[in-house]
């Protein structure tokens, strides 16, 4: 579970964060073995009050994770996104639907630009994280500047409009607003597609 406690003492180490986990609205009552905040409330309040080692065992057990799926690896990027979603839904039930956000929510626009006639398209998304390159890129501005660089659709990759058909465009990413605590997940890994 190490991509687990990576991510939780991330989190941890949080103040704003820590702080959102301990506001979150639990009674103690809950049932335990399916209450993601308030296993995490516990589990935050003994990293930062105890000086012994901890166990994970309750806040998986409330993921509904048996011992297999506990031993699995999984990604931590995905770790992390479902852990925010649920508790992004706790925090709507109590009414507070913008904490972790406020926190974590950047926006960026993709857009696509036709280059040979008057035609562009381009749509908002919003963001929690960002996987970016690192191959042969020493300095993080490389990795930014290799995330928002255009790529050009020609050739066999033209851009098939309604209007105009199959076009020459460029298409690429621009950030909108970065959130106060930004997520980068480092893409490390390159699959290649003839070797497998």
């Amino acid at each position: 579970t190490c991509y687990m406690n990576s991510i939780l003492q991330s989190l941890f180490h949080l103040p704003a964060f820590r702080r959102i986990v301990y506001e979150m609205p639990t009674t103690g009552n809950e049932n335990v073995d399916k209450s993601i905040p308030l296993n995490l409330q516990r589990l935050f309040f003994d990293l930062q009050f105890s000086d012994s080692p901890l166990s994970t065992e309750d806040l998986t057990k409330s993921f509904g994770w048996g011992s297999v799926e506990t031993f699995n690896q999984h990604d931590s990027q995905e770790f992390l996104r479902v852990l925010l979603e649920n508790l992004i839904e706790k925090m709507k039930k109590a009414n507070l639907p913008d904490a972790i956000p406020n926190l974590f929510r950047g926006e960026i626009r993709r857009y696509i630009k036709c280059t040979g006639v008057q035609y562009e398209t381009d749509h908002k998304e919003e963001f929690y994280d960002i996987s970016i390159p690192i191959k042969n890129l020493p300095r993080l501005e490389d990795s930014f500047e290799s995330y928002i660089k255009p790529q050009e659709l020609n050739g066999k990759n033209q851009y098939k409009t309604e209007q105009f058909g199959l076009q020459d465009a460029i298409t690429g990413e621009e950030f909108l607003s970065f959130p106060p605590i930004l997520f980068l997940h480092l893409t490390r890994f390159e699959y290649n597609l003839t070797s497998g």
